[in-house]
C-alpha cells in the first residue's frame, strides 16, 4: 500500500527528531572540549531542537488522526499550535545565549582545543542543513507546517553554526578570546528572529489567515483552464488544516443548466483544483444562476437566453474573487 502524505510527513519528523538528539550530543562533547560559550550557546539551542521535535512529532500524531464528531475538519491545527512552540522555543534560546554570552564577557573562560571542536561543529553543520532541507522539501510538497517549521529551525542553527565556527577560527589564529561572546550575541538576535517567523506563521494559520500564495495558484490555473459556462467566480476561501486545503467559492454558471449539467461544471472545476493541490483538497462550490446583468461579461457563444451583448470578459485575479459581490459591468 503507498504511503500517505500523513506517513511521509511522520517519517520525516521521526528522522528530524533522531538527527537532533545525536547533533546535541555532539554539541555537548564540543562543549566539553573546549569550553567556548559560542559552542555552548549551539548546544543550547539543539536542547530546543530535542524538545522541538518531539513536540512536532507528537503534533504529526494527533494532525493525523481520522475525523470525528468533534472534529468533523480533522486535527489539522494541531500543526499550527506546535510550530508556535517551536518557534517560541527558539526566540527563547536566542535570549539565553545573549545572557550567556554577556556573562562570559564579563567572566571570560579559558578555551581550549579549538581546531577539534571546530570539527565537531563543521559535522553538526553539515548534517543539520541536510536534515532541514529534506524536511522543508517534504513540508512543502505535502502542506505540512510543522515539517517546515523543523526545517527552517534545522537551517538556522546551521547558519548560526557557521558564524560560529568563523568565530572560533578567528579566535584559534588571533587569540581575541572576547570574540566568543560577540559572535555568540550575534547569532543569537539572528535565532530570535528566526524564532519570530516561525510564531508568525503559525499564528497566521490559526487566525485563518488568507493564503495569497495558494489563491494566486488556484486563480492562475482557473483563468487557464476557463469554460464557457462558467460565467463568474466570487467568494472564493482556502483555509488549511493540516495537509487537508479546505476550498470553498461561489460560481455563477447559465441559470437554465438542469442539476446534472451543473454538477459536471463543479466536477470539471473540482479536477482543476486537485489536479494544482493533490487529493489533500476538499472543494465546496455553490452553484449561482447567472443574472441579466451576468450576459455583458458572459462569454457563452450562441446562448438562448442572452438579454444584453458581451462587453468585456473578466480576468479573475485574488482580489476580485475575494469579494461576495458578483462582478458587474
Amino acid at each position: 500500500m503507498r504511503p500517505t502524505q500523513a506517513d511521509l510527513n511522520y517519517r520525516m519528523q521521526k528522522i528530524v527528531a533522531t538527527v537532533a538528539v545525536f547533533l546535541f550530543l555532539f554539541k555537548i562533547a564540543a562543549w566539553w572540549l573546549t569550553q567556548s560559550v559560542a559552542v555552548l550557546t549551539d548546544a543550547l539551542e539543539s536542547t530546543v531542537n530535542v524538545v522541538a521535535g518531539f513536540i512536532s512529532l507528537y503534533s504529526l500524531y494527533i494532525a493525523y488522526q481520522p475525523r470525528d464528531k468533534e472534529h468533523p475538519y480533522g486535527h489539522g491545527k494541531a500543526e499550527f499550535v506546535s510550530a508556535a512552540v517551536e518557534g517560541s522555543l527558539v526566540a527563547i534560546a536566542g535570549l539565553i545565549i545573549i545572557y550567556e554570552a554577556i556573562d562570559n564577557l564579563i567572566h571570560p573562560h579559558i578555551i581550549q582545543q579549538l581546531d577539534t571542536g571546530m570539527a565537531i561543529i563543521a559535522f553538526t553543520a553539515i548534517v543539520n542543513y541536510a536534515t532541514g532541507w529534506y524536511a522543508i522539501r517534504t513540508g512543502n510538497r505535502n502542506n505540512s507546517l510543522a515539517l517546515i517549521a523543523s526545517g527552517k529551525h534545522l537551517q538556522s542553527d546551521t547558519y548560526s553554526t557557521l558564524g560560529i565556527i568563523a568565530g572560533m577560527a578567528l579566535i584559534y589564529f588571533t587569540n581575541w578570546i572576547w570574540m566568543d561572546s560577540l559572535v555568540a550575541i550575534a547569532f543569537a538576535f539572528f535565532i530570535i528572529y528566526t524564532g519570530y517567523t516561525i510564531v508568525r506563521s503559525s499564528l497566521a494559520g490559526i487566525m485563518d489567515e488568507a493564503d495569497h500564495e495558494l489563491l494566486e495558484k488556484l486563480v492562475q490555473r482557473m483563468n487557464q483552464s476557463r469554460r464557457e459556462n462558467w460565467v463568474d467566480l466570487h467568494n472564493l476561501r482556502i483555509i488549511k488544516f493540516g495537509t487537508v486545503i479546505h476550498v470553498d467559492c461561489h460560481l455563477t454558471v447559465p441559470w437554465f443548466l438542469n442539476v446534472h449539467q451543473v454538477h459536471t461544471e463543479i466536477d470539471e472545476f473540482s479536477a482543476i483544483a486537485k489536479n494544482e493541490f493533490g487529493e489533500s483538497v476538499e472543494l465546496f462550490v455553490h452553484a449561482d444562476g447567472c443574472m441579466d446583468f451576468s450576459c455583458r461579461i458572459c462569454q457563452k457563444k450562441d446562448c438562448p437566453e442572452r438579454k444584453f451583448p458581451f462587453k468585456k470578459s473578466i480576468t479573475w485575479d485574488v482580489h476580485n474573487i475575494s469579494s461576495d459581490k458578483k462582478h458587474e459591468i
